[in-house]
C-alpha cells in the first residue's frame, strides 16, 4: 500500500528562470521538517511564468467565493496541456491553502538532527545553554533580566480569511475534542500564530496594541516565569486605564470584557441640595456629576499604575529629576522633600490614589483621609482640567448623561479638600513649613506636613482599614 502525501501549508509561489527555461515553486510549511520547495510546472517563457506566480499567489488570498478564474483559464490556453494542467491543479490547492507532498520529496527533522549531530553539534548552540540556562533561577543569572508583557487584540471580521491566512503561515489546527465548543476551527491558535509576527493579519484589525517592559528584582519579590510562586499574567491596568490612555495617544481601545462603574447609576443626578432657589452659593447646588467623575476615576487610575510602574523602577533609590528622558511621571511631580523617600512609602503613596479609585467605585465622593491622599488628588484634579474635550463624546464615556456641571474641575478643587495647605510645599518660599516646629507652621496652625507623617489619617474624617492590602 502506497504510503499517503504529507499535507503542508502554502506559504507562497516562486519563480526560477534560467536561459532556456522558467520553473515555479510552491513554497511549504509542514511540521516533520523545514520548509521546503515543492515543484510546480516548467514553462519557456519567464513572462508567462511570472504571471502564473502572480495569479496563483492571488489565489492564496483568495476564497472559493471571491477567485476569480478567468485570467487562470486565459493563462493556461497560452500553455501546453501538462503545464496547463499542473498550473489548475496548483491554483486549487492555492485555494484551500494546503500543498499535498509525496514522500520522499522533503527533508524531515530527524535527517536535519542526524546532520547536525555528525558536524560536531551547534557552537552557538552551547554558547546561549551555558549562559542562560533553561532552569536557571533569577539568582542563578549574572545580568538583568527584562520581562516584556505584550497584549494585543484584534477583530476578526473574516474568520476564513484569518484562518486560511494562519494555514499558509504553517500553522495547523489542535484537534477539536470539543465539536460542540465555541470555537471548533480553534481560531483563537491561528491569530495566536499570526500575531507572532508584526505583519497584518488578513481578516483582522487590530484594536488593542500596548507593550510593557520590567526589570525583574528579587527585592520587589521577581521570580523568573518558570519558578514564580503565582503565576505570570500581564498586568495592564483596569479598562478605564486603557481609555486614559487613548485620550493621550498612548493605546487603542480597553478591554472589551472590562468591567467598568456604572456611574450612571453611581452618581445620578439629584435636584439641588439647597432648597432656596435664590442661594448663589454655587457649593449648595453642584454636584459630582457621572461624566466628571469618569474623568477623575480615569485620572486617579491612571496615577496609580504609573506611581506602582515607578516604585519598581526606582526601588530605594532618590528620585533625580530630569535623570531620564520623560522624566518621572509622578514621583518627580511630587514636592522635592519626598525625593528620598524609599520604596515603601512611594507603594503607599500608589495605594492612597487606589484608595481614592475605591471611593468612586462605592458611589462616594473621593474623600482625602492623609496627606498623600490630599496630594493624590490634587494631582488627578488639575490633570483632568488639563484634558481638554477631547474624545468626550466618544465610546462608553459619550454614553453617560450629560450635566451642566459636567467638567467643573475648578468647584472640585474648591468642595474636595479641607485646605490647601499641602500645596504650598512646592513654593521656595514656604521652605522649612512641612515642620510643624515651624513659626509659619504653629502661627497657621497646618500641623506636621514632613513625608514620613503624609499616611497620618485626619482626626476630622473616618480612617482608612491599617490592614488593606496593595494592588500590586
Amino acid at each position: 500500500m502506497s504510503a499517503q502525501p504529507t499535507l503542508a501549508a502554502l506559504r507562497s509561489f516562486h519563480c526560477e528562470h534560467t536561459p532556456s527555461k522558467s520553473r515555479i515553486f510552491a513554497l511549504v510549511q509542514h511540521q516533520e521538517g523545514p520548509a521546503s520547495l515543492q515543484a510546480v510546472l516548467t514553462c519557456r517563457e519567464p513572462d508567462v511564468a511570472q504571471r502564473a506566480v502572480g495569479i496563483l499567489r492571488q489565489a492564496i488570498q483568495s476564497s472559493a467565493d471571491t477567485w476569480k478564474c478567468e485570467p487562470l483559464e486565459a493563462l493556461c490556453t497560452q500553455l501546453p496541456d501538462a503545464p496547463a494542467s499542473s498550473l489548475r491543479s496548483a491554483a486549487r490547492h492555492a485555494l484551500v491553502g494546503v500543498w499535498p507532498m509525496a514522500p520522499g520529496s522533503y527533508l524531515k527533522w530527524e535527517r536535519v538532527a542526524d546532520e547536525t549531530e555528525d558536524d560536531g553539534g551547534a557552537p552557538e548552540a552551547d554558547a546561549r545553554a551555558s549562559r542562560t540556562p533553561h532552569d536557571a533561577q533569577l539568582t542563578d543569572l549574572a545580568g538583568p533580566v527584562i520581562r516584556v508583557e505584550l497584549l494585543r487584540e484584534f477583530h476578526v471580521h473574516d474568520q476564513q480569511a484569518a484562518l486560511k491566512a494562519a494555514r499558509s503561515a504553517g500553522w495547523e489546527p489542535l484537534p477539536n475534542e470539543d465539536p460542540e465548543g465555541d470555537d471548533p476551527q480553534d481560531l483563537v491558535g491561528a491569530v495566536m500564530w499570526l500575531a507572532e509576527s508584526d505583519s497584518e493579519i488578513e481578516g483582522a484589525d487590530a484594536i488593542t496594541e500596548n507593550c510593557q517592559g520590567l526589570k525583574l528584582r528579587t527585592e520587589n519579590g521577581h521570580e523568573v516565569a518558570g519558578w514564580s510562586k503565582e503565576p505570570v499574567v500581564a498586568d495592564f491596568g483596569s479598562g478605564w486605564r486603557h481609555r486614559a490612555a487613548v485620550s493621550r495617544g498612548e493605546a487603542s481601545k480597553p478591554p472589551a470584557e472590562e468591567k467598568l462603574p456604572d456611574f450612571a447609576v453611581l452618581f445620578k443626578t439629584q435636584p439641588p441640595h439647597c432648597e432656596d432657589p435664590d442661594c448663589e452659593d454655587e457649593q449648595c447646588r453642584w454636584q459630582l456629576t457621572p461624566r466628571t467623575a469618569d474623568v477623575l476615576y480615569a485620572e486617579l487610575c491612571m496615577l496609580a499604575d504609573q506611581a506602582y510602574d515607578e516604585c519598581e523602577e526606582l526601588g530605594d533609590g532618590p528620585v533625580v529629576p530630569g535623570e531620564r528622558e520623560g522624566n518621572w511621571g509622578v514621583f518627580a511631580h511630587l514636592p522635592k522633600l519626598t525625593f528620598g523617600t524609599d520604596l515603601q512609602w512611594r507603594r503607599r503613596f500608589a495605594r492612597a490614589a487606589d484608595d481614592l479609585v475605591g471611593d468612586l467605585e462605592r458611589g462616594q465622593w473621593p474623600q482625602p483621609t492623609c496627606t498623600a491622599e490630599e496630594l493624590a488628588l490634587h494631582l488627578a484634579v488639575r490633570d483632568a482640567g488639563e484634558r481638554g474635550d477631547e474624545d468626550l463624546d466618544t465610546g462608553q464615556h459619550g454614553q453617560l448623561p450629560a450635566h451642566r456641571d459636567d467638567y467643573d474641575f475648578d468647584m472640585c478643587a474648591e468642595v474636595f479638600f479641607q485646605d490647601s495647605d499641602v500645596l504650598m510645599l512646592y513654593s521656595a518660599r514656604f521652605d522649612g513649613i512641612e515642620d510643624p516646629d515651624n513659626e509659619t507652621n504653629l502661627r497657621m496652625g497646618i500641623g506636621d506636613l514632613r513625608a514620613a507623617a503624609w499616611f497620618e489619617p485626619f482626626l476630622n474624617v473616618p480612617a482608612r482599614d491599617p490592614h488593606r492590602d496593595f494592588r500590586r
